[in-house]
């Protein structure tokens, strides 16, 4: 099966270069996938679960926030957050989810609306954790 190049880089440097056989994200205007050959397009990236298969392996990246750009047989990710599900601490990110959710249920006052931004897009990250330590454990099990 042909392959594609995998880049997935955050502010604090590269997470993943590697070739691939598919790679499917999670796109503003909905999931996306990438295979070799791969028409070139940009597309904006929100906060979820990145996954991407080599040979008969998958692996599970939690993404939050960039852009994904496919290019001459390549995809590249610019994002802010890039963490593997299998090194996601999933107690800490159910507190995490637990102190946004508390946040939320609060209400904010009208002057507050960045504290309610921050809030919802700390839930967003929180969740995305979660999903993506448990697809990678569910992919374990099978």
């Amino acid at each position: 099966m042909a392959q594609i190049h995998l880049e997935v880089v955050t502010p604090s440097g590269p997470v993943v270069s590697e070739d691939v056989d598919i790679v499917t994200a999670p796109g503003t205007n909905g999931e996306f996938g990438v295979l070799a050959n791969h028409a070139p397009f940009l597309s904006t990236v929100k906060t979820g679960v990145l996954h991407y298969k080599k040979d008969k392996e998958v692996k599970y990246l939690m993404v939050s926030g960039g852009f994904a750009e496919v290019s001459e047989n390549s995809v590249t990710f610019l994002v802010e957050i890039a963490d593997f599900g299998n090194e996601i601490d999933v107690p800490r990110a159910l507190r995490a989810k637990e102190r946004a959710e508390k946040r939320l249920a609060q209400g904010q006052a009208h002057d507050e609306k960045v504290s309610r931004i921050r809030a919802t897009a700390a839930l967003e990250r929180s969740l995305a954790r979660i999903a993506a330590a448990e697809r990678c454990k569910l992919n374990r099990q099978q």
